[in-house]
């Protein structure tokens, strides 16, 4: 009898401002308690620019808030419902619409929807319809739809700038909410992140726009996934004699095992009394060609890759517009972050502080000082990805 993998929620929010607004008029707030329950609002205020802003900020954040401090999810929505306004100039509209989802431990689900369009449910990568109860709470028809999500499971949100993309400049009518399950069908595997996810409806949103978005634009995808450990080693102990201690911990961790630099990479290999396979084929041209060393799952240079690495993780959690770019990849630098960012869950750092005689010379501009920082910057990003890190000095 096999045991049930284990699993978490993970979410990705993407948002696209209205041409020539600083401001985006969409939010997306979220919040996990301490047994796991994930609470998530999106709000889209009406129009666009900082009154749309604020609103929607307001909405959600109230929501959001309500919640946490103890009042049930319906009495919260009922107390936002009686004060929300609508706008009798802008026929009776409501000045925010919202989503509101709530995810527990279990992985059960209860979602409300007031005004925005109706979010999509891929259960095995295809459309599993909700079934939704009507509500009346404060005057506004708000639809409540509950059930559980399996592994992989993706509940996709979309505020009306999606359904509406296009109009005026590529399609008449905009793109349909049919035609967003189809496209979302069709790309969709397993192992794409919610981040992802929620790119490659945006990017689909701004090309339908022609890149001049008629409406704020905001996707938020949350999904059940498999959890993972990645295991990265960064440098020898900063004493010769713990470097065996260093291996053992290392090696004896479950997961996946990255080694980052090349004279990390030889302490390994004599612990592992293996001998490196060095490549000189430069995949891309800024980036130190990968080595291989059996027993470990990927083996890359140091400071230059993990420096772009950094630059990846800061771009995946603004705009996301290099995926198409390391998802695909064969450098040392994009098969890392497709490590980091989309297989991992769990992550833990062994990282030696032995300053490295080959990054002496001024003129390099390595130091051990770099190193840190770069590993210091990285599990800051990551951990804003949601991931669980550890990190290990030796």
């Amino acid at each position: 009898m096999t045991s049930e993998v284990q699993s978490e929620i993970e979410v990705g929010a993407i948002s696209l401002n209205h041409v020539g607004e600083e401001l985006c008029g969409d939010n997306v707030v979220s919040h996990r308690n301490a047994d796991g329950t994930l609470t998530l609002v999106l709000a889209d205020g009406l129009g666009s620019g900082v009154t749309a802003n604020i609103l929607s900020t307001l909405t959600s954040t109230m929501l959001l808030q309500m919640m946490e401090g103890g009042i049930g999810i319906e009495e919260a929505v009922d107390a936002l419902a009686k004060t929300l306004p609508i706008s009798l100039h802008r026929g009776n509209l409501a000045y925010s619409t919202f989503t509101i989802v709530q995810v527990k431990p279990d992985f059960s689900f209860v979602l409300f929807n007031y005004d925005n369009p109706e979010p999509v449910l891929l259960h095995e990568g295809k459309n599993k319809d909700f079934f939704y109860q009507q509500l009346e709470i404060g005057g506004k028809k708000i639809g409540r739809a509950e059930g559980k999500l399996g592994l992989h499971d993706v509940i996709l949100l979309f505020s009306d700038g999606a359904v509406y993309a296009g109009v005026g400049e590529t399609l008449n009518f905009g793109w349909t909410r049919k035609e967003i399950i189809n496209y979302m069908e069709g790309l969709y595997q397993p192992e794409i992140t919610s981040q992802n996810l929620a790119s490659c409806l945006i990017d689909h949103c701004d090309i339908l726009y022609n890149h001049r978005e008629g409406d704020d634009t905001t996707a938020v995808a949350i999904r059940r996934r498999p959890r993972q450990n990645v295991n990265l080693l960064v440098g020898p102990a900063s004493k010769k004699e713990d470097d065996p201690k260093m291996m053992s911990l290392f090696f004896h961790k479950e997961g996946l095992h990255i080694v980052c630099g090349g004279t990390t990479a030889s302490v390994a290999a004599r612990y592992l009394h293996e001998s490196i396979d060095q490549s000189l084929d430069y995949v891309d041209k800024r980036i130190p060609p990968i080595s291989h060393l059996e027993g470990v799952d990927l083996v890359t240079e140091g400071v230059i890759t993990l420096n772009r690495v950094v630059e990846l993780a800061k771009d995946y959690l603004d705009k996301d517009k290099e995926y198409f770019n390391w998802c695909f990849r064969q450098d040392g630098a994009s098969l890392l972050a497709k490590a980091l960012f989309q297989d991992a869950t769990d992550i833990s750092f062994y990282v030696g502080c032995a300053v490295n005689p080959a990054h002496q010379d001024p003129s390099l501009g390595i130091s051990i000082a770099l190193k840190m920082q770069l590993v210091e910057e990285l599990t800051k990003y990551l951990k804003r990805m949601d991931k669980h890190i550890h990190v290990c000095y030796f």
